[in-house]
């Protein structure tokens, strides 16, 4: 893979100043096309003749940062960058510099000037605005590339690849083309669709859900409503979850060897994975144990595995989304003694959970921090009663 790479870097030099000096022909698309097959980027399409020469639209399904280069491959045609600054960049990868668009309105109105002329190439757009394995579904189409024009042709897209995915979440497009440069080859499979009108009095929201519609039919998946944002939203949750203690896939090498000095024994590790994750919510339980002594461990090992977190177990705990009998002394004399703060904040919680005090929240600062503890729930309480009501 690595002989691979070196030699492919010098090889895709190549392939790139030819692609600039030649003009767009039929000629350079299959000088480019054979050169890029030494590069393992092989590209199939299933007839040709369905592509319809009229339509100024194309839309496909988003899979690489490279399916405008492999499309561009069989057919003149071009992709508006969208996302970063024009420059050198985005014009050797050949984007369509527009200019910076304050608005999709604007981008709207630029693209419908551009596809009014007929000597420019037809457009090529990703209306999911994200790229995705294309295994599971597609993410819900933009409505803005089906305002341009009433006729778009569909391109379905799909990509193989052996050993490595093909496409992987929050990856740069430069570690994707290292990585095709790195396995035998890549498949690009383009299939053409027949081109679909805009019914009368269609809305473009009704026009993208039917070319939607029609893509996940011919691709084989579900056509999901889950939109660009959403998919950003969740990647934001899996970068904030690998970052917390006892997260699940942070464990360098195997469970063996968590962080935290936390031993698991052998007969456990080797279980299978149930166990692990028995040892995983055991340890994090008796750390919301050392926060708050009084809860049963079995009420703190039930929250945890559902809500997979420390914090979120400890604030349901405290703002009495879970319900619970106080444990007594004698059942938690077996437990590792809690720090001092520690010991100070559960006591003083549990006094004012079990009597909650008649007397207002103090207007100096107590020299004791159990005093200023207590007033802090007294007032979150005041708080929380004056929210209800």
């Amino acid at each position: 893979g690595l002989c691979l790479l070196v030699l492919r870097l010098f090889i895709g030099v190549h392939v790139f100043l030819v692609s600039c000096a030649l003009p767009d022909s039929q000629l350079r698309r299959f000088i480019v096309r054979v050169m890029c097959s030494v590069l393992g980027l092989f590209v199939r399409q299933n007839d040709p003749r369905l592509r319809d020469g009229s339509v100024r639209v194309y839309i496909a399904n988003h899979v690489t940062h490279f399916d405008h280069n492999v499309v561009s491959l069989l057919t003149s045609c071009n992709t508006p960058a969208l996302n970063g600054a024009p420059g050198f960049i985005c014009w050797s990868r050949g984007f369509l510099e527009l200019g910076a668009a304050g608005s999709r309105a604007e981008l709207v109105d630029s693209l419908r000037v551009y596809s009014s002329h007929e000597g420019n190439a037809p457009l090529l757009l990703f209306p999911e605005e994200a790229a995705t394995n294309g295994r599971a579904g597609l993410l819900r189409f933009s409505s803005w590339p089906f305002s341009i024009m009433d006729l778009v042709q569909p391109v379905a897209l799909q990509v193989q690849r052996p050993l490595i995915t093909v496409s992987v979440a929050d990856s740069s497009w430069i570690a994707e083309l290292l990585w095709t440069f790195f396995v035998p080859f890549t498949v690009y499979q383009v299939r053409w669709m027949p081109s679909v009108p805009r019914r009368a009095e269609e809305q473009s929201e009704d026009f993208a859900l039917r070319v939607q519609e029609l893509l996940a039919v011919e691709l084989g998946v579900v056509s999901t409503r889950l939109t660009a944002a959403d998919r950003a939203e969740h990647m934001k949750r899996l970068r904030h979850t690998a970052l917390l203690p006892f997260a699940p896939g942070t464990w360098p090498g195997s469970f063996l060897a968590p962080p935290g000095g936390l031993r698991v024994p052998s007969r456990v590790a080797g279980a299978g994975p149930s166990a692990a994750e028995d040892v995983r919510v055991a340890a994090m339980a008796q750390r919301v144990k050392e926060v708050l002594p009084h809860v049963p461990l079995e009420v703190i090992s039930t929250d945890l595995a559902q809500t997979n977190c420390v914090d979120t177990t400890i604030a349901n705990l405290l703002e009495g989304r879970v319900s619970f009998f106080p444990e007594s002394k004698e059942a938690t004399t077996d437990l590792p003694a809690p720090s001092t703060s520690q010991a100070a904040a559960a006591s003083a919680f549990q006094g004012s959970m079990a009597v909650p005090s008649s007397k207002p929240a103090t207007k100096h600062f107590a020299k004791s921090s159990v005093e200023r503890h207590l007033s802090l729930q007294e007032r979150k309480r005041a708080l929380y009663d004056y929210a209800r009501r």
